[in-house]
């Protein structure tokens, strides 16, 4: 059952949960994409045009499908933001060793664990379920960083042993570029990488998770035993399926 408030349970448990990615501010992009069956989807506000108020009617627009927001970076006011508005969890880009990790769970975690701000917000329905979620909203929100650098890969260890952390969700791309192979994704010294930090995440009982613009090109890390699935992106649909009808109409 799709459910914002038990995402994160199913996150750790690992569970296959298969999303998609949303680069366009368009909230009705979001609600077409949630009644697909998507798990849950990618809001892209690290790449994506997306202010606070427009990822929030994005979120609104998807309910009850839970939505990750990836924030630009892995600072304190977009990581409240996004909670605060109501996401399940935040994915946090360019995670590079433990000290930065942990700084961002503390930020992500409410006291004692950590020092989330408290405040009014869309995540408790503005006040309504302020107790209920005050007492859960730990347990309930996912922090999933990404490995996307080869300072990540070589503290790996010392990122997944934090209490707090999640998922791992590899970025692919910028890890070859950081490794000297830009977008070679299956070069030999790219897949190395990809496997210390599978076989970390394994050692360390946490979940998994994997970009790819195709199937093809995700199945592979399912067989893995990848989790955290992100399928497509909301641009390359329109554009393949746009290509492939001008092209049926030009023959």
């Amino acid at each position: 059952m799709k459910n914002i408030n038990n995402f994160a349970k199913r996150l750790r448990s690992n569970e296959v949960l298969t999303g998609t990615l949303v680069s366009l501010p368009s909230p009705e992009i979001c609600e077409l994409l949630a009644n697909i069956g998507y798990d849950w989807l990618f809001i892209d506000a690290e790449h994506g045009a997306f202010n606070p108020q427009q990822a929030q009617t994005m979120l609104q627009a998807a309910t009850p499908t839970p939505c990750l927001i990836r924030v630009p970076a892995d600072e304190t006011i977009w990581l409240k933001k996004a909670l605060d508005i109501g996401a399940a969890g935040v994915i946090v880009p360019q995670v590079h060793n433990a000290t930065q990790a942990k700084k961002i769970i503390t930020n992500c975690k409410y006291a004692p664990a950590g020092d989330r701000g408290i405040g009014i917000c869309r995540a408790h329905k503005y006040g309504i379920d302020f107790e209920r979620y005050l007492k859960n909203a730990n347990e309930e929100t996912a922090v999933v960083l990404q490995a996307e650098s080869s300072e990540a890969v070589e503290n790996i260890n010392a990122i997944v042993a934090l209490e707090g952390v999640d998922a791992i969700l590899i970025g692919p791309y910028d890890l070859s570029a950081s490794l000297g192979k830009p977008g070679e994704i299956d070069h030999p010294i790219v897949q190395a990488a990809i496997e210390k930090i599978i076989d970390a995440c394994k050692n360390a009982k946490i979940s998994m998770g994997i970009f790819g613009v195709s199937a093809d090109a995700v199945l592979p890390y399912k067989e893995k035993g990848f989790s955290l699935l992100t399928v497509g992106i909301d641009t390359t649909f329109l554009i393949d399926s746009a290509k492939e009808t001008l092209s049926r109409m030009n023959n």
